[in-house]
């Protein structure tokens, strides 16, 4: 066999060992799944097995599916759709029941299995092991077990709503599968998902010695007698789905046909024998893989990431070791920067104008791993070891050894040319300088630089420890050895790379302020304030544009404004959000949430936030019954997507995948639509261009569709069917 072996001890119990060659995790594929039933076939048929413990031979069990298996599905019942949909309907079903039907020839044969997980296992690799007869987890901290497919998109299909349904108390169940929760191996086994958790050491010794004391081969469902943690029909069954149901739609406003599928799932399972719940499991399973949310999700949040992670868009130039670099200013964005770079091994160089500022960057560090330990999150031997990564200082010859320089001051160019000067002075020709602005463009910064070549821009997202995105610019002279060192700079701290050409703004901070620019149309229009944000949120988008102008802060929007006029010209800016910017800076001294007040009041916890009552009094407002809720929707995501594709036609953006997935780790573009030219392709150009002309016709040119979506949208054209073909060739 390719991925496993099979080993038979003395006392007949075999070994089985994961391994995939050429891979760092064992995934689940087309052959897998034979080599599985192969192997199923050979313990239940061969008389010398007692039983049979599987493992990994890999540092993690497993990953789950590999969703480029799936995705080829996908694209399979699409083809045979076009000629007969009830065909293809049942190929799909046929496809999602084959892992359920071998996992139950496991959990229902007369010979126990045990799963050995020595690391984490997620999605189909954690469903195999819920259809073995025991699990046993090893205690490493690293560890975890896990369903995540809801967040791209899809649902446990392997059995996972089914078992862990029965196993796991309601409430803990919902979340897991509903939030694609994984726990680590002692919360594992308080909610009944492991039986033991031991040392590494003594994993497969455990496991074994399970079978030799004569673990029963059945499962609890399959005892006579078993109840679910959960009677439906109960007060408390009939009250959890209600709530259940409600909280559903509060969060996702019915945008996902998977997070539906499962509430049905566990809904209809739970009244139903094991072995039909597993069919009508299969059934909703096939019918979200056949959703344009489903393929859109995964090709994004699974494939395309997936490439990006793997350094898709890097030159061809040697590999970078990446071991100290410079973060010059300690403020919030600096200090952060140098948190995350000393949290992987990274030697820092933290510098400012003067030692307590430098010594104040470092000690959020600290506060940072302080709340990680009351947490249980972290521990303060690996607190001292991230400090001790960590260098203040206010000395620019401390500079003269780092790989990587990264500048993270004040949004000034004044104060980033003298910053660029003194790096320069203190480092080789050599040395790769990045600015961390947000949106003054690169080629311009990269004037005050002795070397054009060596100037790039790293673009973090606040707050840079949970953001996942890095936003790498190219400067009209920036070089390949300045954007290898960036992306293996960003992929060593274990976060997602997209690479643009420069522009005022970038890439992800152009679709944002279309965003924020919309709702501040809506509010200078009067439609009822309450109204913006939570449309925004029932079109998709995990924050409303009010909300997430408050997080950046409304002062921020003004100097941004402030530094467009001076550079473009007033006519750059609408005068409308000049004004509205000015009202709740100048004169109310509403800066955002960082001073308690913004286009919202925010109180001291536990209160909540509230809008702001008068900014209801600054405009005419307009009856809400004569507002149109899905023009509203369509304003935020058809300003969005309409600047997504600007960027692609103007050449900022020269990967469609890098669009996709940036809008949505960058602020959220809603999930459920793949990213914003995803959007557009499941709308069609054809639809889309005809409802951007009628949303400009009565909202403002900003909709007029561009010259490239015309042009497409004649031809017949999708962004993935006319520049994925590219990225294809490229490959």
């Amino acid at each position: 066999m390719k991925n496993f072996t099979l080993d038979i001890d003395a006392d007949g119990i075999a070994l089985i060992n994961w391994d995939m060659p050429g891979k760092s995790m064992n995934v689940i594929d087309e052959v897998v799944l034979e080599e599985m039933d192969d192997l199923i076939k050979k313990v239940a048929c061969d008389e010398a097995i007692k039983g049979a413990v599987i493992t990994s031979g890999k540092k993690a069990f497993g990953a789950g599916a590999d969703l480029t298996f799936l995705q080829k599905m996908m694209g399979e019942y699409e083809t045979v759709k076009a000629k007969d949909e009830q065909k293809a309907a049942q190929m799909l079903f046929d496809g999602a029941y084959r892992l359920n039907q071998s996992l139950r020839t496991i959990e229902a044969g007369d010979k126990p299995w045990v799963a050995a997980i020595n690391g984490t296992a997620l999605g189909g690799c954690f469903e195999i092991t819920l259809a073995c007869h025991a699990r046993v987890m090893t205690d490493a901290e690293s560890a975890t077990v896990g369903l995540p497919e809801a967040k791209v998109g899809l649902l446990p299909g392997g059995g996972g709503t089914q078992r862990v349904s029965r196993l796991v108390n309601p409430q803990d169940a919902m979340q897991m599968l509903l939030q694609g929760k994984a726990h680590r191996p002692t919360k594992a086994k308080q909610l009944n998902l492991i039986h033991e958790v031991v040392p590494a050491a003594d994993l497969i010794e455990r496991s074994k010695q399970l079978i030799r004391d004569g673990l029963k081969a059945k499962a609890p469902w399959d005892e006579k007698g078993f109840k679910a943690p959960l009677n439906l029909w109960s007060p408390a069954g009939v009250q959890m789905m209600s709530a259940g149901n409600g909280l559903l739609r509060k969060e996702t406003y019915g945008n996902y046909p998977n997070a539906i599928n499962i509430m049905k799932c566990v809904y209809e399972g739970l009244q139903l024998p094991f072995d039909t719940a597993l069919k009508v499991e299969s059934r909703y399973f096939a019918h979200t893989l056949s959703t344009p949310e489903a393929k859109a999700m995964v090709r994004t949040l699974f494939v395309n990431m997936q490439e990006l992670n793997k350094g898709a868009r890097r030159p061809d130039v040697g590999a970078n070791k990446v071991k100290k670099i410079g973060v010059i200013g300690a403020g919030f964005m600096g200090a952060s920067i140098a948190y995350v770079s000393a949290k992987v091994g990274i030697d820092v160089v933290l510098i400012d104008r003067d030692q307590d500022a430098a010594d104040k960057g470092k000690a959020w560090s600290e506060d940072t791993l302080d709340k990680a330990i009351k947490r249980k999150r972290s521990t303060e031997e690996k607190k001292a070891a991230l400090l001790d990564h960590i260098t203040t200082t206010t000395d620019y010859a401390s500079l003269s050894d780092c790989d990587l320089i990264i500048e993270a001051v004040f949004e000034d160019k004044g104060i980033k040319k003298t910053v660029t000067e003194q790096t320069d002075a203190a480092t080789s020709d050599n040395c790769i300088f990045a600015s961390n602005t947000s949106t003054i463009p690169i080629s311009e910064l990269a004037k005050a630089s002795k070397n054009a070549e060596k100037f790039i821009g790293i673009h973090f997202f606040s707050p840079v420890d949970k953001m996942m995105l890095v936003e790498i610019i190219m400067g009209d002279q920036t070089g390949d050895e300045a954007l290898a060192m960036a992306i293996d700079y960003v992929l060593a701290i274990k976060k997602t790379p997209i690479v643009v050409n420069d522009t005022r703004g970038f890439y992800v901070n152009r679709c944002v302020m279309r965003y924020l620019n919309e709702s501040w149309n809506m509010l200078v229009e009067g439609i009822p304030v309450p109204m913006i944000d939570n449309v925004a949120k029932a079109a998709g988008m995990p924050v409303g544009p009010l909300t997430l102008n408050d997080a950046v802060a409304i002062d921020l929007s003004q100097k941004v404004i402030k530094q467009t006029i001076a550079d473009l010209g007033e006519d750059a800016i609408d005068p409308r959000h000049v004004k509205l910017v000015n009202m709740m800076v100048d004169d109310h001294g509403r800066i955002g949430k960082k001073a308690g007040k913004g286009f919202y009041d925010y109180p001291p916890k536990p209160a909540k936030a509230k809008l702001w009552p008068e900014l209801k009094e600054m405009f005419p407002q307009q009856d809400a019954e004569d507002v149109s809720v899905q023009d509203i929707k369509d304003r935020f995501l058809y300003t969005i997507a309409m600047e997504a594709a600007r960027t692609v036609e103007e050449g900022v953006v020269s990967d469609i995948r890098e669009a996709d997935v940036g809008a949505i780790l960058g602020f959220g573009f809603a999930p459920y639509t793949g990213g914003p030219l995803s959007f557009i392709d499941k709308v069609g150009l054809a639809a889309f261009e005809k409802r951007a002309k009628e949303l400009a016709k009565q909202y403002g040119d900003h909709f007029k569709p561009t010259k490239l979506i015309s042009e497409m949208a004649k031809k017949g054209e999708t962004f993935y069917g006319r520049f994925g073909e590219q990225l294809k060739s490229a490959a």
